[in-house]
């Protein structure tokens, strides 16, 4: 996990509900049981500052940072997507995105990884499709400056064969059941009353999910293998995240309540 990963989970699983800002002494607070130093949270504030995603914002507690609307819009779909809160409903019509040019090398790869954290998987060099439409779609193409076409329409065809093409869901299987097996073993021992050990361990569980939203795209039942492996993981990572909830939530309060200077005679 790297601390800019980490600010990203903490906002959007914590601050975002908490008036979602933060002043670095809480920060660093809150990354120290995750391995992060004071230098390295503070760098990776500053990084994410320059790339648009987080703003100065002032705080009672002195200068602080907050999620830029652009930075909400992205952990506001994340959060969906993690936790299955959206509509899973399917007209039974793909949302097709057809690029106008091929970008250099450097920018195709920055946009095909934006584009999979989207949820679009790729049939070919310059077509996209998703079950979805995803609201950051025209945001990720202008900041790419990517001209490309966009509609719904419907598959003359299988619509799984279709599926399949765009994603490896046989690789995403097996993975989503290596999840279950490696992170059952590392959470189910950690003690729920241990504040910053809940905090830590519903972190990392956070972040090794989090990386499923770069290759699953949330697609409806009728679409997935038989028994699919993505529904048991979710419910692992559901009831692991509501276990240590609450120890977790008492460790937030705590890094984010004001440190008071108290000073003596």
């Amino acid at each position: 996990m790297r601390a800019r990963s980490a600010l990203f989970d903490v906002y959007g699983g914590h601050l975002r509900e908490r008036g979602g800002a933060a002043t670095i002494a809480a920060l660093v607070r809150l990354l120290e049981p995750l391995g992060f130093a004071a230098p390295a949270v503070r760098t990776a504030v500053s990084r994410t500052v320059r790339q648009g995603w987080l703003q100065p914002s002032r705080l009672p507690d002195g200068p602080g940072y907050a999620m830029t609307p652009r930075g909400e819009r992205r952990l506001d779909e994340a959060a969906a997507r993690i936790y299955r809160t959206g509509p899973s409903t399917w007209d039974g019509r793909w949302h097709v995105v057809v690029l106008e040019e091929i970008p250099g090398r450097d920018s195709r790869d920055h946009l095909a990884s934006e584009l999979q954290l989207l949820g679009y998987g790729a049939l070919g060099p310059v077509t996209w499709i998703a079950p979805r439409p995803s609201p950051e779609l025209a945001d990720v193409l202008a900041a790419g400056e990517v001209p490309a076409r966009t509609f719904h329409g419907s598959h003359d065809g299988g619509d799984a064969e279709l599926a399949a093409k765009a994603w490896d869901l046989a690789e995403l299987g097996r993975d989503y059941a290596g999840f279950v097996a490696h992170w059952h073993e590392q959470v189910s021992v950690v003690d729920e009353t241990d504040d910053a050990a809940a905090f830590a361990a519903s972190q990392q569980l956070l972040h090794a999910w989090r990386k499923f939203l770069f290759r699953d795209p949330g697609l409806p039942a009728e679409l997935l293998p038989p028994d699919w492996p993505g529904h048991a993981a979710a419910s692992f990572f559901d009831e692991q995240t509501l276990r240590l909830a609450p120890g977790t939530s008492r460790f937030v309060d705590e890094c984010l309540r004001p440190v008071r200077n108290v000073s003596t005679a």
